[in-house]
């Protein structure tokens, strides 16, 4: 280059989700195509969701549909097309091994027990990692058509506006959120926390997408939300988001977490360490708040 000739950097691909966003990076632009496959895949979800559909079975109460399986199929296809090289791994079986350091995490239909009964609360979601850090997310309700975005270093979004955590700093002024597993129910001990939670705070909400629970702590409708058992597909994509929000996560007991590991609590940062107080707590059968006894007749009215 001349001396004094002024250096020209490329653009960046722009897309409705990033307007706004003046950030100039020299890797491939990841969100851009995960936001245009998983809107092609919430197309899918929403004509499916239009008439009724078959329920198959992978355990006693984990449903899987069509629609599961057609999402993901189109999710694959499209990742593989646009990134060859990148590893992928898919809730319903799909999987693509060429250890890379790229690895694509994919749950099609996250939700599938909500969207089988015709409750609109479900998602797709789509998230990718690098060496295990995630770095772009997108979660798409298409009944809804709430769009999550969010890229390491870039901030989080929700339909192109920017969203961050909320300022509750304490757990009785929160509102709450987890899940309950499709298998070992009898063997789940959540119960425990959810009762905890549900009485010493604003209340707890267990809607059944842990996608949509994590992006709900990103834009600050929840304070908090754990679970145990979650897989790589159900919150790679929703922990970036929340981070880029201004949130935090860890596993239950405080120490790193990474996805698929045995449990997780992300929040807005700031009732984290009192969470984790009562978690613990809970665990050794200390509760804050008694659980009451069965009547042995019916109340009243």
């Amino acid at each position: 280059m001349a001396a004094g000739a002024k250096q020209h950097r490329p653009k960046r691909p722009s897309n409705q989700y990033e307007k706004g966003i003046q950030l100039y990076m020299t890797n491939v632009d990841y969100l851009s195509a995960a936001t245009e496959i998983a809107r092609e895949a919430g197309q899918i979800l929403r004509n499916f969701s239009d008439r009724s559909v078959a329920v198959e079975y992978k355990g006693a109460f984990d449903l899987v549909t069509v629609a599961d399986r057609t999402s993901e199929e189109l999710v694959i296809r499209r990742l593989r097309e646009r990134f060859p090289s990148h590893s992928i791994i898919g809730e319903e079986g799909g999987r693509v091994d060429n250890g890379s350091e790229y690895v694509w995490h994919i749950d099609p239909l996250d939700g599938t027990t909500n969207f089988a009964h015709g409750y609109p609360w479900f998602a797709v979601s789509i998230g990718l990692e690098r060496n295990g850090e995630g770095i772009a997310g997108v979660v798409y309700n298409p009944i809804t058509e709430e769009f999550y975005a969010a890229e390491k270093g870039a901030g989080a979004y929700l339909n192109n506006r920017r969203i961050s955590v909320s300022p509750i700093d304490t757990l009785e002024n929160g509102l709450f959120a987890t899940g309950f597993p499709a298998s070992k129910r009898k063997e789940n001990v959540n119960v425990y926390y959810f009762h905890q939670f549900s009485v010493l705070t604003h209340g707890c909400r267990r809607a059944g997408s842990a996608a949509l629970d994590l992006c709900s702590v990103a834009s600050g409708r929840f304070e908090g939300f754990w679970e145990f058992g979650l897989k790589s597909w159900d919150v790679s994509a929703g922990l970036v988001i929340v981070t880029e929000a201004g949130g935090k996560f860890s596993d239950m007991r405080g120490g790193a977490y990474r996805s698929g590991d045995a449990d997780m609590f992300a929040s807005n940062g700031k009732v984290h360490e009192e969470a984790l107080n009562l978690f613990a707590r809970i665990r050794r059968g200390d509760m804050a708040a008694a659980i009451p006894a069965v009547p042995s007749t019916e109340p009243r009215a």
